[in-house]
């Protein structure tokens, strides 16, 4: 009977350690989530100045001084920074919004609705022109008929002053007739654009604004797998943004 009463209290005992065991473990990993929640709210609210303290005293302790470099900078404007450049996006899309309008308004008043293109994305306007508007086939010197319509495009590039235009040059993928004047479809595309941005600085047309790039058969609007797709590929477009100071 007492070899048996002897048993039971060892067994008693080791259950006891078995469930201190299990209680040491389970207040092990409450302490250790308990100080990882006051760690991230420690991190929310972080000022920028205790940031700083905390490691100039850091460096100090490692014998740095407080004049050198830091190799981690705090950015505390990089977030009102992004907010201006969205704000100042948003502001000249909806200016070039209401320039593409008077652009618009201005063609259809002058008849050139049904001749020009016009698109505006993201911010940006493109007017376009077909080739055979400003020139003869397969030439590159404007043609009276095409002096005459710059003249009339013109008024809306001089009273939208802040706009940039890019005269860009395009051709079809024919090439040009093999021992003729022209290379390839670069010279052709290229000479179009330069000619159009020299006699819109004749009329007036401050020539900083401009540029003039061929883009030759590279960016067509239609598979050149037809003829008249191959004419609507043979353009010119003036590719209008604002010009951002400084």
């Amino acid at each position: 009977m007492k070899e048996a009463n002897q048993r039971r209290l060892h067994l008693e005992e080791d259950n006891d350690d078995e469930t201190r065991a299990w209680v040491t473990t389970f207040a092990d990993i409450a302490l250790l989530l308990l100080v990882f929640f006051i760690l991230l709210f420690s991190f929310s609210t972080l000022s920028d100045q205790k940031f700083e303290e905390t490691i100039l005293s850091v460096r100090r302790s490692l014998g740095q001084q407080e004049t050198e470099e830091w190799g981690l900078r705090v950015r505390t404007d990089t977030a009102g920074v992004l907010m201006d450049q969205a704000t100042h996006y948003r502001q000249m899309v909806e200016a070039q919004k209401q320039v593409f309008s008077d652009i618009q308004y201005h063609y259809s008043q002058e008849g050139l609705d049904g001749v020009v293109g016009a698109n505006l994305d993201a911010g940006i306007i493109t007017l376009r022109l077909p080739a055979n508007a400003l020139f003869e086939l397969g030439q590159v010197e404007i043609s009276t008929e095409g002096k005459k319509l710059l003249r009339d495009m013109k008024d809306v590039f001089i009273r939208h002053s802040d706009q940039k235009i890019n005269i860009q040059g395009h051709t079809d993928n024919i090439p040009p007739r093999a021992g003729g004047r022209f290379q390839d479809n670069w010279e052709i595309s290229a000479l179009r654009a330069l000619n159009t941005l020299r006699y819109l600085m004749e009329i007036g047309i401050n020539p900083q604004r401009m540029t003039a790039t061929g883009f030759a058969d590279l960016q067509p609007l239609y598979p050149n797998t037809t003829e008249e797709n191959r004419a609507r590929n043979r353009r010119v477009e003036f590719v209008l943004e604002k010009q951002i100071g400084g």
